[in-house]
């Protein structure tokens, strides 16, 4: 049977580029025919946006869903056309059932993988897709050798039930979301994903290689709540790329992607052709003790060579790491260097602004809306700081008219409490306030933020994301922060740019960032569950000297609240 969706329809143009717009529609199934969900053009994952650097993008959103809906287009600096970026009550009002919004951008000064998703309830469970961006010279402008194709992997999460009604139930009660249904690779759970009363089999994906041919694969962690390692049996990767910017190539048998990120890797098609071989997306669990439910499952597709004589034994299975393997996990994540080259952004050295945040989760009072909710629930904070979206007016909306009373300009650049962040008392306060509070820097200054990850209540790997910028990360680790011994571990010259980083369980990184895009940016952990329950902060960049550094008027169009 085929499974019923609302169609959220993006029609794409590519401006400067040889694009043409459209709609293509398909039906789908994993498990459950009667499933309702909401998806782009009938596809799961949603349309790949393919440009070259410098490209302008135009993409018409016709929201036919029942549901509230913004897009983001995550990892896009936006600048220029910051009114584009897309989280809800951050830059812009959602758009309405029935309602549509042309969002506009370009893709200047970006090389890379990138992706797109729903920045609205948890609707990016299935609206999401990929955004390759080429070299303007196409592929003979990447730093590496020219590979022989390229292919998109885009790893996610699905729920049998419906995610906003989920969603809706998890903020009316103050309970964590429950875990996935399956995990998927491309929209699809794999041969090993079992049915419930059910003799039907899910669908799997096919990658068909070429022997000894080179392929650049292109990974999205698109999983709502889920860090993945990810592994192709019998195959090894060199790293290539992290979150649109170039690495030093890195040798590797599996890499790791959190919520948020994406990799590029080099897989060389050379084991052999008369087996197949399984692609392997398992969970990687940080959290202690386990707060966040999680499902001990893969997800799986299938790897074969064309032209083999094929025998009929199952694929090659690759040793996957154990759930909780966190020395592998931060093995990858810390590896990873930039690739240096010339024009490319380097490490500011001086530092204008410094910050200490903490960044975990605790308990706040029941709000009034909760109406389920018994006396206190769960609350991610910064700084202690519950961050809450405004009702009315976006935030960027109410800095551009100086509209007072949305938002206040004091979130705090150290802790108000410092404390044994890994071990912290067992008799200590867990409560935080919930609040609007926004740090303002002026145009061009240069950030330095201590990430530090709290144990009040659980301890685990939170994946930070700014929106708007690259950051240099400059050092990681775990326990608590200590200046004078971290900063002997700077790396200064080719640390990895990212704009998502996997904070280390019950440890700490620092990133550096120039705040040269004026507007309203959201820094947030991508971890679906712990957006709406606060954690999060947003920067407040002042306009800059020129016309050029000050933040536009919003199109005509912008949808109102």
């Amino acid at each position: 049977m085929a499974r019923c969706c609302w169609l959220l329809l993006l029609a794409l143009a590519l401006v400067a580029c040889c694009g043409h717009a459209a709609t293509v529609e398909h039906t789908f199934d994993l498990c459950q025919p009667a499933t309702v969900i909401t998806a782009v053009n009938g596809q799961l994952p949603g349309p790949t946006i393919r440009v070259h650097e410098g490209d302008t993008v135009v993409v018409h959103v016709i929201n036919n869903s029942p549901y509230n809906i913004t897009v983001h287009w995550h990892g896009l600096f936006q600048r220029g056309t910051q009114w584009a970026d897309g989280p809800e009550m951050v830059t812009q009002c959602p758009i309405r059932p029935g309602s549509r919004y042309t969002y506009r951008y370009n893709a200047t000064g970006q090389e890379g993988t990138l992706w797109w998703h729903a920045h609205s309830s948890m609707l990016r469970a299935t609206v999401y897709g990929a955004i390759v961006i080429k070299p303007r010279s196409g592929d003979q402008g990447y730093p590496f050798p020219k590979p022989n194709k390229e292919e998109i992997i885009l790893l996610g999460e699905w729920w049998n039930q419906n995610v906003f009604d989920l969603d809706r139930e998890a903020f009316l009660t103050g309970i964590l979301v429950d875990r996935a249904d399956a995990y998927t690779i491309n929209g699809m759970p794999g041969d090993m994903h079992k049915c419930p009363g059910s003799n039907r089999k899910p669908r799997t994906f096919k990658l068909k290689v070429q022997s000894k041919s080179t392929y650049l694969l292109r990974i999205i962690n698109a999983a709502v709540n889920t860090p993945m390692f990810f592994k192709i049996a019998g195959h090894n990767f060199t790293v290539v790329g992290a979150d649109a910017s170039y690495t030093t190539p890195y040798e590797t048998d599996v890499a790791v992607v959190a919520p948020g990120q994406t990799v590029d890797a080099l897989m060389v098609a050379d084991a052999a052709p008369s087996r197949r071989y399984y692609m392997v997306a398992s969970p990687y669990n940080s959290a202690r003790p386990s707060n966040q439910p999680f499902r001990k499952g893969t997800a799986t597709a299938v790897l074969e060579y064309t032209g083999a004589h094929r025998r009929t034994r199952r694929p090659l299975f690759a040793r996957m790491p154990r759930f909780k393997d966190t020395a592998t996990a931060h093995r990858f994540l810390t590896s990873l260097t930039a690739l240096v080259r010339p024009g490319q952004p380097i490490v500011p050295l001086a530092v204008d602004t410094r910050m200490f945040v903490t960044v975990g989760l605790g308990f706040a009072d029941c709000r009034p809306e909760q109406t389920r909710c018994k006396n206190q629930v769960f609350a991610g904070s910064m700084n202690n700081a519950s961050f809450v979206l405004p009702a009315t007016i976006s935030l960027l909306e109410a800095h551009f008219r100086n509209v007072t009373g949305v938002y206040t300009r004091d979130f705090p650049d150290r802790p108000l409490l410092e404390f044994n962040y890994s071990r912290p008392p067992r008799n200590m306060d867990v409560t935080t306030t919930k609040s609007t509070k926004v740090k303002t820097v002026r145009y061009n200054a240069t950030v330095e933020m201590v990430l530090q990850n709290t144990a009040l209540v659980a301890r685990e790997s939170h994946p930070m994301h700014l929106h708007g910028h690259n950051f240099f990360v400059l050092a990681q680790g775990f326990g608590n922060f200590h200046q004078d011994t971290a900063e002997k571990r700077y790396n200064l010259v080719n640390p990895q740019e990212r704009n998502t980083l996997a904070v280390p369980p019950g440890g700490w990184a620092v990133i550096r960032f120039v705040a040269n895009n004026p507007g309203m940016w959201i820094m947030h952990c991508h971890f679906d569950a712990h957006l709406p329950i606060g954690l999060a902060m947003v920067f407040e960049v002042q306009d800059g000297p020129t016309q050029d550094t000050a933040l536009p008027p919003p199109p005509a169009d912008l949808p109102q609240c």
